[in-house]
């Protein structure tokens, strides 16, 4: 329990770093007088570092564990939070520069999961992953503290603290973080290694469903306080604290995702978790009154995404090779990471072209419908013939029953 507590606050902390640019990006905006698509593309940039370096960290955590890499992001990351606080804001060049490095923080989700895997037994991992995953509520941190502490000090101010806490849980992390015993160690090198993991089913299938879940989740977390102060004319600091509840609900609901994934099996809780975005989805492409419909929209949307981002890794967990974990992760992540990157693009590229949202978010009603479709067809019966072969394995090296144990 020690070490899933570590690990979750190292992914908060780390998060947090990695979600620094979104509160501030309207502030960006009237400072360097940015277009719509530069905003979006200002608050992207993390979103697919942090994405595509999920992969590379992930097979590294496979081999070195999360004792090692869980100091390394952190530490690393803390290069260009100080330089966007200090020097890198007063320029669109060096906020993207310093955005790119930021990526950084978000790849420690792929530490985390294998990490936190290795100590739990199969019919828990479900669980206590969605509890890492509640990490991500660093966004929230983020959302919640970043303005005001702009307000209280200067720009540099929540950079600063910021960085101070990435610093503080290395050290802690390096005292006191222990790899689970036993954990299977890969063989063969990375790039072997990774060409390995995306030939697997569960990669394919775990990378679609967290590129539409978590990828719809990231790309609310950055965009929402842009499309809140556009669409229905909020103050910055009010769209801020919008944000911070959908990102606050989804959190909540990730672990409650991965428990009931143990319970009722993945595919039903991410059948129905979509379900629920392709409704909230649609309903929002209307622009209804933020009180109540579009609330409900916004929050049952939050729901959805949390739960079925738990119940992904409860599926990662079930069907990935234990030394693969990382590997998978580290895929899987990337995808839902890249998943966040391209709708704020989107959307801000169909604000500038037509003034409206609604093509954007009607567009992402039809993704979830076809993902639904696929969870309920190819992932359910990937799930099907997995546990048929584990049953008769099982059933094979049972004493009595032919096996080599009563020969």
């Amino acid at each position: 329990m020690v070490m899933l507590v570590l690990a979750t606050v190292g992914f908060a902390v780390n998060f947090w770093a990695w979600a620094l640019l979104s509160p501030l990006a309207p502030k960006f905006k009237d400072a360097l007088q940015l277009s719509a698509f530069q905003q979006a593309l200002l608050v992207a940039v993390p979103v697919v570092v942090g994405s595509v370096g999920r992969i590379p960290v992930g097979a590294l955590t496979d081999r070195f564990g999360g004792r090692v890499m869980f100091p390394l992001v952190s530490l690393t990351t803390i290069v260009p939070v100080l330089y966007l606080g200090l020097s890198g804001h007063t320029s669109l060049a060096g906020l993207l520069v310093g955005g790119f490095f930021l990526g950084i923080g978000g790849t420690a989700f792929a530490v985390g999961v294998p990490f936190v895997n290795a100590w739990f037994p199969p019919e828990r991992r479900g669980l206590a992953i969605g509890v890492f995953g509640a990490g991500m509520g660093g966004t929230a941190i983020s959302a919640l503290t970043t303005v005001k502490l702009v307000t209280a000090g200067s720009t540099a101010t929540p950079f600063v603290v910021t960085a101070i806490a990435l610093g503080a849980y290395a050290l802690l992390a390096a005292l006191l973080l222990r790899d689970a015993p036993g954990r299977a160690l890969p063989s063969g090198t990375l790039l072997r290694r990774l060409a390995d993991t995306a030939r697997l089913r569960v990669t394919r299938q775990a990378a679609g469903l967290y590129a539409v879940l978590f990828g719809g989740y990231v790309a609310f977390s950055v965009y929402l306080p842009a499309y809140l102060k556009t669409a229905y004319g909020l103050s910055q600091a009010d769209a801020a604290n919008r944000m911070a509840g959908f990102v606050l609900l989804a959190v909540v609901m990730r672990p409650f995702g991965g428990w009931l994934a143990d319970r009722f099996a993945p595919t039903r809780v991410l059948a129905a978790s979509l379900a629920v975005v392709v409704a909230g989805a649609a309903v929002q492409a209307f622009t209804p009154g933020l009180a109540p419909l579009g609330t409900i929209a916004f929050l049952a949307m939050a729901a959805a995404l949390g739960a079925g981002s738990g119940a992904t890794f409860a599926l990662v967990a079930l069907l990935a090779p234990q030394n693969q974990v990382g590997s998978v992760t580290g895929i899987v992540g990337a995808a839902g990471g890249l998943g966040g990157f391209v709708p704020p693009l989107i959307m801000g590229a169909l604000y500038g072209q037509y003034g409206s949202y609604a093509l954007g978010l009607a567009a992402l009603a039809v993704v979830a419908l076809a993902t639904l479709v696929l969870t309920v067809t190819a992932v359910a019966k990937n799930v099907r013939q997995t546990s048929a072969g584990v049953q008769g394995q099982a059933t094979r090296l049972t004493p009595g029953k032919g096996s080599a144990a009563h020969v």
